[in-house]
């Protein structure tokens, strides 16, 4: 069917049309950067905010959340203004709240607070993503599936903006001009605070990019992912690594496991979006197998060092974090093994997914809103 086309017989009306909304999308997205480029710098803006790294430390996450918060609500065709001010008061309370903690760099809980603040933010910008529709899986596997593209796309951004700081400092160093304070200062500043937003609105405008991308770097990490946490676990044991007595090396056991179960629920996204993939299916029920014993070697040693040493905010924060992934990718294995032996439908993976965010999130208020006071603020 022909497109619509308009009496002067130049651009078809759904065009325009299109046009006219992406331009208004740019205006968009320039306001909400310059808006959080100057949040980002009030520390220097305002003299009486010191130190600079506290405030960043507190607020840096607030304020990016924020501005993603704001971009969707004002890309948004419809503004539910309930959402809006409740969005609005969420993120007030928030930013007292934080800034009211005591800024010390001893307190384990507080330094959890901080950090899973962010955590419960994500979730917070989640439910803006969706429009609060809390009753449909597959928004949230969109907003899932958003993230992993962000993230990519955010990367890129950076890697270019890097190469471009480089040519501008050699170009200005030709001329004898050293710009690299004030350069850092408000450019990079503002560009890193801008990052996301910018990958949000090239998400939104130009959807076949990321569409491209992202399922290949799923297909191509998964399998080899899968290959060094292999080698790593066989590594450990040649090796003599203990988890249960190295602090240090427990924590970056951690941290893997996070890495990993990001890297599956990124995989079953894009292996969900496209389906007919049996080879992707089979990688992840295999990296699940993997990360799950990957887990259970990490919550023993969390238990040993409970039984030897006590609790304290961290062990506390790891056991409930390694507990609720361990659930979670229970149920995920469960799933894969039925679909690559039974034949279910990979649709179950996402629900399986989608339906356990909101423990997840339950989690983060506990650790932000509560750790500090049951701790002591130790």
């Amino acid at each position: 069917m022909e497109a619509q086309v308009n009496q002067s017989g130049d651009n078809p009306v759904m065009s325009e049309s299109n046009t006219v909304v992406r331009n208004n999308d740019l205006l968009i997205l320039i306001v909400v950067c310059l808006i959080s480029g100057f949040l980002i710098k009030l520390p220097q803006l305002i003299g009486g905010i010191s130190p600079a790294f506290h405030f960043y430390e507190k607020d840096a996450g607030l304020i990016v959340f924020f501005g993603l918060s704001l971009y969707v609500f004002l890309t948004n065709k419809r503004l539910i203004t309930k959402h809006m001010l409740i969005s609005l008061a969420v993120f007030a309370l928030s930013t007292i709240y934080i800034n009211l903690l005591p800024t010390t760099t001893e307190s384990h809980s507080i330094n959890l607070a901080y950090m899973h603040l962010l955590l419960f933010l994500w979730c917070l910008y989640g439910l803006i993503y969706i429009d609060f529709d809390t009753k449909q899986p597959l928004r949230r596997m969109d907003y899932l599936r958003y993230n992993g593209d962000v993230a990519i796309l955010t990367a890129i951004i950076l890697i270019a903006g890097g190469i471009l700081t480089a040519v501008t400092f050699g170009l200005f160093s030709a001329i004898d001009m050293h710009i690299e304070k004030i350069y850092a200062d408000y450019v990079i500043m503002i560009g890193l605070v801008s990052a996301p937003i910018v990958a949000t609105y090239i998400i939104k405008t130009y959807p076949s990019v990321t569409r491209k991308i992202a399922p290949i770097i799923a297909s191509l990490f998964t399998p080899l992912v899968l290959f060094t946490l292999v080698i790593f676990l066989i590594s450990v044991v040649v090796t003599g690594k203990d988890p249960y007595n190295d602090r240090d090396f427990l924590l970056v056991f951690n941290l893997m496991l996070l890495g990993v179960m990001a890297l599956i629920v990124f995989s079953v996204t894009e292996t969900f979006q496209h389906k007919g993939q049996r080879f992707n299916v089979w990688m992840l029920f295999a990296l699940s197998v993997i990360t799950l014993l990957v887990d259970l070697v990490a919550l023993s040693a969390i238990v040993y060092r409970l039984g030897e040493y006590g609790f304290t905010p961290n062990r506390t924060a790891v056991l409930g974090s390694n507990l609720l992934i361990f659930g979670h990718l229970i149920l995920i294995m469960i799933d894969l093994f039925k679909v690559v032996f039974k034949g279910r439908a990979f649709d179950s993976v996402e629900r399986t997914i989608t339906r356990y965010l909101p423990v997840y999130m339950i989690w983060t208020i506990v650790v932000t809103f509560a750790f500090p006071f049951l701790f002591g603020m130790k």
